[in-house]
């Protein structure tokens, strides 16, 4: 690598903390050490507001790394709408989100990279401080245009997140993304057939008898997810966060999300059987595993994985996406007719007997109009009579 002239001014006095791997008389301009903690190489730049620090690498980095990194700091305009996002998932607020919002806001950067403005330069090069309401709204329809408005409607989420986090910490003025109109998205409330669902749930038992390393085995407990997330109406989340303290004399005691009221769920035999085998295939991991029962029931957990540790949403996603897809090959039922896990509270709600009180009670939602996303049956009335 050809390294770049060392320009002519006062020469840097001796370091003593800084590595001895390296020698600090061809350090690269701009490029200083913080001894404290493990250490850590950083440069400081002006963003047109103040001057600003940025750690660029740990204190193993080698000099032809602190070059290249200069190098790559040089096509980065402190200005842009990148330097405020790549600034924004290096700090503390991104880390804390949840990896599925923390995957949303990864891909809607990468959105941003490849949207090309109409004179060819990539939206995320705009410089930040010049991006209006009008500019967003565009962005927001362009995109909608390609048949695609979901994925509108998370970059446009992204960028009122990125500018309310860049505005607190004085990157930004204001956040042009606030008044943007939302992209119109195509409704998606299936409805799984009966004979489907029950022809899925026979096929879990059916292929979760044998070993789980098996070419086309089913994870042995996702017949009793499937069972219990059915008849108590619950999200996946909900399900797999249930433990021991959620079984109540009476039935199952929900957790419910999203603001939705915690009820609980009379037991009936098909409710129990699932429960028990949940927790007998749970106690059959635990035991192979070597691992002792908690006596907390908080503590433990109805569904876990091959590890001995509670499933995650990821893990079971995974899971669901192989079974469905193992269904299919299987000729259980066509491509065109899976569902998601979220597809078994909508059809639970919409089997529930009753009417729409009755319903919503036993959904957990606070509004009737949340309950319409949910139930899909049609009601059965008496004619017009005078």
């Amino acid at each position: 690598m050809t390294r770049p002239k060392q320009k002519s001014g006062r020469k840097r006095g001796h370091n003593p903390h800084i590595p001895d791997h390296i020698n600090q008389a061809k350090l690269p301009d701009g490029v200083y050490f913080d001894h404290r903690g493990h250490g850590n190489w950083y440069t400081l730049f002006s963003d047109g507001e103040a001057r600003r620090r940025k750690n660029i690498a740990s204190a193993a980095a080698s000099l032809a790394d602190l070059y290249h990194l200069v190098e790559q700091l040089k096509h980065e305009d402190p200005t842009s709408l990148e330097w405020l996002s790549n600034k924004f998932m290096e700090s503390e607020q991104f880390k804390r989100l949840a990896p599925k919002t923390q995957k949303i806001y990864v891909y809607s950067h990468s959105v941003l990279e490849r949207f090309k403005t109409k004179d060819g330069q990539p939206f995320i090069k705009l410089n930040r401080h010049r991006v209006s309401p009008a500019i967003v709204q565009r962005l927001v329809d362009r995109i909608a245009a390609e048949g695609t408005p979901a994925k509108a409607n998370k970059v446009a989420a992204y960028l009122r997140r990125l500018y309310r986090w860049g505005i607190n910490r004085g990157y930004a003025t204001s956040n042009p993304a606030t008044t943007v109109e939302v992209a119109q998205e195509r409704k998606r409330h299936r409805l799984p057939d009966r004979q489907h669902l029950a022809a899925i749930t026979n096929f879990c038992i059916e292929k979760s008898q044998g070993r789980t390393t098996e070419t086309g085995a089913i994870a042995p407990y996702l017949w009793c997810l499937i069972e219990i997330a059915y008849l108590c109406r619950l999200r996946a989340i909900e399900v797999l966060t249930l433990t021991e303290a959620n079984a109540k004399e009476e039935g199952i005691l929900t957790n419910r999300r999203k603001g939705s009221r915690d009820n609980v769920v009379r037991w009936s035999p098909r409710l129990k059987a699932a429960w028990d085998a949940a927790i007998a295939t749970r106690n059959k991991r635990w035991e192979k595993r070597g691992k002792a029962i908690p006596l907390d029931p908080e503590k433990r957990p109805i569904f876990i994985g091959t590890t001995g540790n509670p499933i995650s949403r990821a893990g079971l996603d995974s899971a669901w996406h192989r079974m469905m897809m193992s269904a299919v090959a299987a000729g259980i039922i066509e491509d065109g007719q899976r569902f998601g896990l979220h597809d078994l509270k909508r059809r639970g709600i919409t089997d529930t007997v009753g009417n729409r009180h009755d319903k919503q009670e036993a959904s957990g939602h606070r509004s009737a109009s949340m309950l319409d996303v949910y139930d899909l049956s049609l009601p059965v009335v008496d004619p017009s009579s005078l």
